[in-house]
């Protein structure tokens, strides 16, 4: 195989991350809640929630999943993507999502890259990460 070379030509930004869910309210009303962000809604099926870094979640029922390829995509049934966000204080995150959160896979720790981590399930099992960078190093990675 000839080796990879990016191309300077073709910009490429990512924007979104798109879940599909049987219960799109639902999600949408904890995403809201955990993260603060107020969607917004193009249609029952569909909903936006735009962070401050650009960054978007999209969340879409499964009735759209036909219009780009039939059968594609099923919901809840992700077990290898983690959705993260950047805050600036883990445990006082944390401690607000007590109560509220309830499949909490770890509490906040500081990982060997310098992000202080909370990790979870949102309802329909995907893991989230609330993280802090909390070293040097890390701050560094993370400065706007």
């Amino acid at each position: 195989l000839p080796a990879f070379s990016p191309s300077k030509e073709i910009p490429i930004d990512f924007v979104s991350i798109r879940i599909i869910t049987s219960d799109v309210a639902r999600l949408v009303e904890f995403y809201e809640r955990a993260t603060g962000v107020r969607a917004a809604w193009a249609t029952e099926d569909f909903a936006e929630l735009r962070t401050s870094g650009g960054a978007t979640l999209a969340i879409a029922g499964t009735r759209t999943v036909p219009l780009f390829a039939p059968g594609s995509a099923r919901p809840a049934d992700n077990h290898s993507v983690i959705t993260e966000f950047l805050v600036d204080d883990v445990d006082r995150v944390h401690r607000n999502l007590t109560g509220f959160v309830t499949d909490f896979v770890n509490e906040p720790t500081t990982m060997p890259w310098g992000n202080r981590s909370l990790l979870f399930r949102d309802p329909d099992g995907n893991l989230v990460n609330f993280f802090t960078p909390v070293t040097p190093e890390a701050i560094a990675r993370f400065t706007r």
